[in-house]
């Protein structure tokens, strides 16, 4: 059991504790595991109670950053779990190409089409995934297709928020508790706007660029040939400071981007949302 360092609220302790009595009552488990400190948390939790009897699942796609699949191989070597990654095909369907606005439906359905597969294939009974209580609050298309193919959440059934998820984290000594959220790449795209591999690559080449910069977090939308970079706030004064402009324009455009302007408005998670 992974040994807690740091006090947790009555409150955390008792969601702590039911979700843990809950998952060793399961004879195996498979978790869909992105690398995000939510799905981590779970897979760290599973692997905790049942060891060898709990698979991570990673779906990797164009819209998976190697970054993240970097992080997500290094974490789960970390934890100690087995962890298998599946190529998922989800560009290939056009209700996630083309982008519509429940594009997420299309993405989960082609992920849970390969871990409810492998969970056949090695007998292992029960599928969970990372969606927590704020999720459910949220608009999240990929919950129906996950719930169809009978996955559970158990952050969400033990009704941990995303405070709750960063501070179990911290105290049972996760090094990336406060790792920032990172949705897919294709979340940069407006709804109705195509996605394909090649303007995904687009986008993470341009992130990459602004994050090695010492930058904590960026979102670079793209729409059309444009690129409107979303920083925090509070790094803006900084941002302007720390880069030539001239230099990061010529890179944008050497990768594809025909303009390129930045957010004052700063970094709003799902801001495209908003537009539709």
């Amino acid at each position: 059991m992974f040994n807690q360092l740091e006090i947790l609220s009555d409150e955390q302790n008792k969601k702590l504790g039911e979700m843990r009595s809950y998952i060793k009552t399961m004879n195996s488990v498979c978790i869909a595991y992105s690398g995000g400190v939510d799905s981590t948390l779970v897979v760290s939790l599973a692997f905790e109670q049942l060891g060898k009897k709990a698979i991570a699942i990673t779906g990797v796609s164009p819209a998976l950053t190697s970054t993240l699949l970097k992080e997500a191989r290094s974490q789960a070597q970390w934890i100690g779990i087995q962890h298998l990654e599946v190529e998922t095909s989800e560009l290939d369907q056009t209700g996630y190409s083309k982008n519509p606005k429940d594009r997420c439906f299309a993405c989960k359905q082609e992920l849970h089409k390969h871990t409810t597969y492998l969970a056949k294939k090695i007998n292992y009974k029960t599928i969970f995934d990372g969606v927590n209580l704020d999720d459910l609050k949220d608009f999240r298309p990929g919950i129906k297709a996950a719930k169809e193919a009978g996955v559970i959440s158990p952050l969400a059934k033990f009704e941990f928020s995303k405070k709750d998820i960063r501070d179990v984290s911290r105290a049972l000594g996760f090094p990336w508790w406060d790792k920032p959220a990172q949705p897919c790449l294709s979340s940069r795209f407006p709804y109705g706007q195509s996605i394909t591999s090649e303007r995904l690559k687009m986008v993470e080449k341009a992130e990459e660029y602004i994050k090695q910069r010492n930058i904590s977090e960026v979102r670079v939308r793209c729409q059309g040939s444009t690129a409107r970079i979303e920083i925090p706030k509070e790094e803006l004064k900084i941002f302007l400071k720390k880069f030539d402009l001239n230099e990061l324009v010529n890179y944008f455009s050497h990768i594809g981007f025909n303009c390129t302007s930045l957010d004052l408005e700063g970094l709003i998670s799902g801001k495209l949302n908003r537009e539709n």
